[in-house]
């Protein structure tokens, strides 16, 4: 994680209210069509989904849901660089009830609970008196990929495109910590944002980390992505950034911290978001008796890009096949590949290394010398030794999907 010069971000407080008050006019009048539609692999459906251009502050998304907002990347931008751009970076919440604006003079983030010192924090305070920090990071749903599970399981049916990779500038959680003075006996911290549950009795989202990864230095509190202020249906105007971990706690409009000298108990840590204490989290539909455990770092994940199932290649001819991987929560040891179906590997050629929580870019040249179909497979091996498996996962949850990806292509 790099320090930043404060001379490279500098809003003012003219332009945090302009963009918040710009997006909430827009979010307000969302129509409920869209401009096209997009053919999809799911093996249970559907076979396609609407584009739509209409959601503040986005461009061409997938839509999966008006309300709350669920918007997935088209998978044709991972091939266009490393860093998903914001106004298709995906988006997902949990509750409708969403503000359509954040004034941000007004806006406070609050630290209580068992710490010397109370705060409520200003933007200013937050973007202008703390040390300011850069890390890039993958930001993924923790069902991105649902919907190629079988059986299938109820919830958002993502292809692949719940995720995303943003260089995050804001300060460190620590230093946030620091100043509020954590009191002996602190357990856990927990975050809550501006969202709201839709009924009375509701459960209110909330999220929460050991008191030592809290302070570990790496979670961060972001104003800014890819250098531009957080869109708001990605979290205007702070969100919280926990690199190598599923995006359910990457808590998004963060304004309230709470030390706690407990466990969280909380419907959103204890109930929702659990999965199988299992290898690859993985069990057998109906299976009883599975000890539970919440939901918490990613595993690495590797795609190819810039090639469609189907695709048409030169058969007898050098063809360039490339693709983005992540490692989960470390870096990228290496990335294989494979033409054959899985019966040979050979080592790909990785591009520039951005941080071990950054997508990272990877190409191989093939030549496929028999027409027909072929079988084209990746595999990444991340600096822990973990490896893709062969073979899916299933749970109840449709989480943590990460099984090598096959691309079936045709030599003509």
């Amino acid at each position: 994680m790099a320090s930043i010069d404060p001379r490279g971000f500098r809003p003012t407080r003219r332009a945090f209210l302009g963009q918040a008050g710009a997006a909430g006019l827009a979010m307000a009048s969302v129509p409920a069509w869209a401009d096209t539609t997009l053919k999809l692999p799911l093996p249970g459906g559907p076979g396609e989904r609407l584009l739509t251009t209409d959601f503040p502050q986005k461009g061409q998304m997938i839509l999966q849901r008006t309300r709350p907002p669920l918007l997935e990347t088209p998978f044709e931008v991972f091939d266009r660089g490393v860093f998903t751009p914001n106004d298709q970076f995906f988006v997902r919440w949990h509750w409708a009830v969403i503000p359509n604006a954040v004034d941000a003079d007004k806006f406070r983030l609050t630290v209580r609970g068992l710490v010397d010192k109370p705060l409520s924090l200003s933007l200013k305070d937050i973007v202008y008196g703390l040390p300011r920090v850069e890390l890039a990071a993958v930001n993924q749903c923790s069902g991105n990929s649902r919907g190629f599970f079988l059986p299938r399981v109820p919830g958002g049916q993502w292809a692949n495109g719940a995720m995303g990779n943003a260089k995050w500038m804001g300060v460190k959680l620590k230093d946030v910590l620091n100043r509020a003075g954590v009191k002996a006996g602190a357990v856990q911290v927990r975050f809550n944002g501006l969202d709201e549950p839709v009924v009375d009795g509701a459960p209110d989202f909330m999220k929460s980390l050991d008191i030592d990864h809290a302070r570990d230095g790496e979670v961060m509190i972001a104003f800014a992505m890819n250098g531009q202020q957080l869109p708001l249906l990605n979290g205007f105007p702070l969100r919280l950034i926990v690199p190598g971990w599923y995006s359910t706690y990457w808590v998004k409009m963060l304004n309230d911290i709470e030390v706690l000298d407990k466990p969280d108990d909380n419907y959103w840590m204890k109930t929702a978001y659990t999965i199988p204490d299992t290898p690859h989290a993985s069990m057998t539909p109906g299976q009883a008796g599975v000890k539970m455990v919440p939901i918490s770092k990613m595993v690495p994940r590797s795609f190819v890009t810039n090639l469609k199932p189907g695709a048409s290649v030169p058969a007898g001819a050098s063809t360039l096949v490339r693709g983005i991987a992540f490692g989960g929560d470390t870096g990228i040891a290496k990335v294989d590949f494979s033409a054959d179906g899985g019966k040979s590997w050979v080592p790909a050629t990785l591009g520039k290394d951005e941080g071990k929580y950054s997508f990272r870019q990877w190409q191989t040249n093939i030549t496929l010398a028999d027409k027909g179909e072929h079988a084209l497979m990746v595999r990444c091996t991340n600096g822990d030794g973990v490896v893709q498996p062969d073979a899916p996962n299933w749970n109840a949850g449709a989480f943590m999907r990460n099984v090598i990806e096959t691309v079936s292509v045709t030599a003509v």
